[in-house]
């Protein structure tokens, strides 16, 4: 049940199936040369629609931004601030609740670490307000951590590298623009850098190289899998 799509009286009935709903983060954000700036809002809401095909979800529209730090600095890139981000999770939860909602699920394409962390920050005190809804927080590479493991070639592949090319190769593939060389950076332990792109001069973290859309549908799969799994498990508490 795609909230953007739904009339008001579609929305209440939806009700009546189920109180759980999805709600896609992503960002905008350098994906490389190659890749489309919302690849991190494509994956996390297309998991979102193929996880509501198989069964009553509501999916909440995509909130397309996102805290990016270690991109900053890379033509393309809008953060916004943790604050922002927070209190964007806490009002669509609040909102919809008072809807009727009970079971919240945050699952973001981006997996930067002060953004995770403001999410989880932002469920913590949601719980802690409301004694009856239930809420979890997690990234797409978590869920698809051990079931797709074996599908990637790329040690350390996290950014615009073999799993994102992938993925938008199979799902968005008019938007990929070619290629791009693999890239490690190494940013200096400990030490805060104004000029990050210094560090990171391509934006990409990994191999695109190996990426290929069959690859794509499959880790898509697996996301989508540990998906429906955590949405048992929330309908078990």
């Amino acid at each position: 049940m795609i909230i953007s799509d739904m009339t008001m009286p579609e929305f209440e009935a939806g009700l009546a199936a189920t109180r759980m709903v999805l709600i896609p983060f992503g960002s905008v954000e350098e994906h490389g040369p190659h890749l489309p700036l919302s690849t991190d809002t494509f994956e996390a809401y297309q998991v979102c629609l193929k996880a509501a095909e198989s069964r009553p979800l509501f999916v909440a529209p995509p909130i397309h931004y996102g805290n990016c730090r270690s991109s900053a600095c890379h033509p393309g890139t809008i953060s916004i601030s943790t604050a922002t981000l927070k209190s964007l999770f806490s009002d669509i939860v609040t909102s919809l609740r008072g809807q009727g909602m009970r079971s919240f699920i945050a699952i973001s394409g981006h997996a930067g670490g002060a953004h995770g962390m403001a999410l989880q920050e932002a469920g913590e005190e949601l719980i802690a307000r409301y004694a009856d809804i239930s809420v979890a927080v997690v990234t797409e590479f978590l869920l698809a951590r051990e079931r797709a493991r074996h599908l990637i070639e790329t040690p350390g592949d996290c950014h615009a590298g073999e799993i994102e090319t992938s993925r938008i190769m199979h799902s968005h593939p008019h938007l990929v623009k070619g290629s791009a060389p693999e890239e490690y950076p190494s940013f200096p332990a400990g030490i805060l850098v104004r000029d990050k792109r210094r560090y990171w001069p391509g934006g990409v973290w990994g191999d695109p190289g190996k990426a290929s859309p069959e690859k794509g549908a499959r880790i898509e799969e697996a996301v989508v899998a540990g998906l429906l799994d955590l949405v048992h498990a929330m309908e078990e508490l």
